[in-house]
């Protein structure tokens, strides 16, 4: 299996409008960040997409991909769903509502925020979607075994997601000693890092994260969810404990 990253930046995107700091104006394209969003490839070339922020079309259109079969939302907030409607000419392309699988309070947000999606006469343009409520615990899609993984993000419950023995969990500030269970001794995890310094009430921050690489002990860990706080890419990959790493934006890792 194969996961793309789409995005590592957090809601802002990186460069931030109107910021001049060195990271928003370095020339490396490993310094621009989309919203954060991964392309998750199975064994069988179907593709499963988690999140799908404002950057959506941009990110399908610059990584030449074509096809969403799955998508699965980790939670309600804009810069990780705002970009369903985009899905249109998918959708169109396909014939098919797109499924998507999520909380249920996710769900119903969707629904909120995407009326015209969910009516029972819709305009012949709208976008059409299934929604599958989940819990936490496995399930299975494409043929392929999910793992949820519940952490919390400020005060909302949010999902990150494991596939074989790798997880993706982004926007969280606190896991629970039960779900690290399912995060130990991983090939890959992959977990947000907003910043370098200062705690942050709803994400982790680069000290928060070196403790968890330290207890959990991935073989790699890469960095997402990224703001132009962490510092310039080619120093600050650098200076990761062995086997940390910043992720960016076109990252492909197999697992």
């Amino acid at each position: 299996m194969k996961l793309k990253f789409l995005g590592t930046g957090t809601s802002q995107g990186i460069p931030v409008i109107g910021c001049t700091c060195e990271v928003c104006t370095s020339g490396n394209p490993k310094d621009n960040r989309f919203r954060s969003s991964v392309m998750v490839t199975t064994e069988e070339n179907k593709k499963i997409l988690i999140d799908c922020g404002p950057d959506f079309r941009q990110q399908m259109l610059l990584n030449h991909e074509h096809l969403v079969d799955v998508i699965l939302l980790t939670h309600e907030h804009n810069d990780h769903v705002i970009g369903l409607d985009d899905m249109r000419p998918l959708i169109f392309k396909s014939g098919k509502h797109i499924p998507i699988y999520c909380y249920e309070r996710v769900g119903n947000e969707i629904k909120n925020r995407f009326p015209y999606a969910f009516t029972d006469v819709r305009y012949p343009g709208a976008p059409a979607f299934d929604l599958y409520t989940i819990n936490n615990e496995p399930f299975t899609v494409l043929d392929t075994e999910i793992v949820p993984v519940e952490v919390i993000h400020y005060k909302i419950t949010v999902f990150g997601y494991k596939f074989k023995n790798m997880a993706y969990i982004t926007d969280a500030n606190f896991i629970s000693e039960t779900e690290k269970e399912k995060l130990k001794n991983l090939d890959v995890l992959i977990l947000n890092c907003i910043r370098k310094f200062d705690p942050h009430p709803a994400h982790f921050v680069l000290a928060d994260v070196i403790q968890l690489y330290k207890e959990l002990k991935p073989e790699k860990m890469f960095l997402t969810h990224i703001s132009h706080h962490l510092g310039v890419h080619d120093i600050e990959d650098k200076q990761l404990p062995e086997g940390m790493h910043l992720a960016y934006d076109g990252l492909e890792i197999d697992f």
